[in-house]
């Protein structure tokens, strides 16, 4: 093999919208509330293989905003991207898919969240940066915590017998 077929390759294929729903369980009443909504969001990201150097990774956001108790609307959003990412070493490419991928597919999603949102006729929200290393490591954290918590538990299992 030459040497040239060797160098690591990372380029992006697509960015695309993947899916985007809004619900507004109590319109038209909801426009009526002098209260400003309480916000919550939620943060996901996913990467999966899609065919030997080919990969989608997916962020998704879950925006609810509430008066009181009553939703005033709900809007969730998946973005993802197709990569090519070859000649990577293993572990670099786990960092690459979980950082790196949704750093350049999160803009997107911040958009269209909220243009969804004005056209729901509510005032824009706009989304923070998100520091998605920070992000990644808290997620390596959860697993071995989860990991480590399900081995004891395993064992304290086994002693008990």
């Amino acid at each position: 093999m030459s040497e040239e077929n060797l160098q690591p390759v990372f380029q992006i294929q697509r960015v695309y919208l993947k899916d985007m729903s809004l619900e507004q369980p109590n319109s038209p009443s909801i426009f009526l509330e002098q209260e400003a909504p309480s916000i919550e969001v939620a943060l996901d990201v996913n990467a999966e293989p899609l065919s030997e150097g080919i990969f989608e990774s997916t962020v998704t956001v879950t925006v609810t905003a509430k008066v009181k108790d009553k939703v005033a609307f709900l809007v969730e959003g998946k973005q993802a991207g197709i990569f090519e990412a070859r000649n990577i070493p293993a572990e670099q490419l786990d960092p690459l898919l979980g950082i790196g991928c949704p750093n350049i597919v999160y803009p997107y999603l911040r958009s269209n969240i909220a243009d969804m949102i004005t056209r729901a006729g509510f005032p824009p929200i706009h989304l923070a940066e998100i520091n998605f290393e920070v992000f990644y490591q808290q997620r390596l954290a959860a697993i071995a915590q989860q990991q480590a918590a399900g081995a004891s538990a395993v064992e304290g299992s086994a002693t008990v017998q």
